[in-house]
């Protein structure tokens, strides 16, 4: 079929298809849709007691990428939340042995497994549990840029919108998230709650944070699929080293660590800017690993 004919039977398809007409309400609580401006997707605002994000948001903060809480998965979430054990991740922290065991099909070893994951939590990086508290927008490296910046918790939940976007790739979408997320009185409850149970809410203060190295300082963009390291693991050897991981090529940025399948568009940009673009091979050289 020529492209031609592609497009006429996609004109036709679609002066024949009937108006799509989008739900108003969330299927689960009746609450109202809303959708922001410049945004496509309609969305639930009843963040504090529509089921399904309820139990997703504690997902998240469970997950591996976040709290790592071993023991429990989305079922189990979602049985906690239908029996009214957790509203929020605060509440992990209060739960016990005796009304857990009183659950369906949980044996003493299951329990424990649970609240001993829970407990471990707790040992947690700060940056970590800022990505675990799932404000829109910020994903495990703006996370881990913020609480590096700010240093703990406290000292975000007081930043600016301004004082935000200064810190490097971070744009007013999600400044204005952050500063958001911080002045919600649901949320602060939240906050007190993971404060009281000992949560790590600030950066461990270390007296070396990094070896120096010849990328110590530099700005360094990863691109690629690599064979010795994943690519999380070369940015966690990265800032081992000094270095510093930055999302886009600029002018400002030091190297482009490139490996198989690089988009053509970073590699002419980088050529273009004149930046040093290496291989796996040549940052495993230059770092003498």
């Amino acid at each position: 079929m020529s492209l031609l004919e592609i497009q006429v039977c996609l004109f036709n398809a679609t002066s024949d298809s009937n108006e799509v007409i989008f739900i108003e309400e969330c299927p689960e609580c009746s609450t109202s849709l809303v959708r922001k401006d410049g945004e496509a997707q309609h969305y639930c605002p009843n963040t504090e007691s529509c089921p399904p994000q309820v139990s997703g948001r504690i997902e998240h903060y469970i997950s591996r990428k976040a709290m790592d809480i071993a023991g429990m998965g989305s079922e189990t979430v979602q049985l906690f939340v239908e029996k009214g054990l957790i509203r929020h991740p605060g509440d992990l922290y209060s739960l016990t042995f005796d009304e857990l065991i009183e659950l369906e099909g949980f044996k003493d070893k299951s329990v424990q497994n649970i609240l001993d994951g829970i407990l471990q939590s707790k040992e947690v990086p700060f940056e970590r549990v800022l990505f675990g508290l799932g404000i829109r927008h910020v994903g495990a490296t703006v996370a881990k840029k913020l609480a590096k910046h700010f240093g703990s918790m406290f000292a975000l939940a007081e930043a600016s919108i301004e004082e935000i976007t200064a810190v490097d790739s971070m744009g007013e979408v999600i400044a204005r998230e952050v500063y958001s997320y911080f002045r919600s009185e649901k949320n602060a409850m939240v906050l007190d709650a993971l404060v009281e149970a000992g949560v790590q809410m600030e950066m461990i203060q270390t007296e070396e944070s990094f070896t120096e190295s010849p990328i110590t300082g530099a700005k360094i963009v990863v691109s690629g699929v690599f064979e010795r390291f994943s690519r999380n693991e070369l940015k966690d050897t990265i800032e081992r080293y000094g270095g510093q991981n930055v999302g886009s090529i600029s002018g400002k940025t030091n190297y482009v660590v490139a490996g198989e399948g690089m988009g053509p568009s970073k590699l002419k940009k980088a050529e273009s800017l004149g930046v040093p673009i290496l291989s796996e091979q040549d940052f495993i050289e230059l770092l003498g690993l």
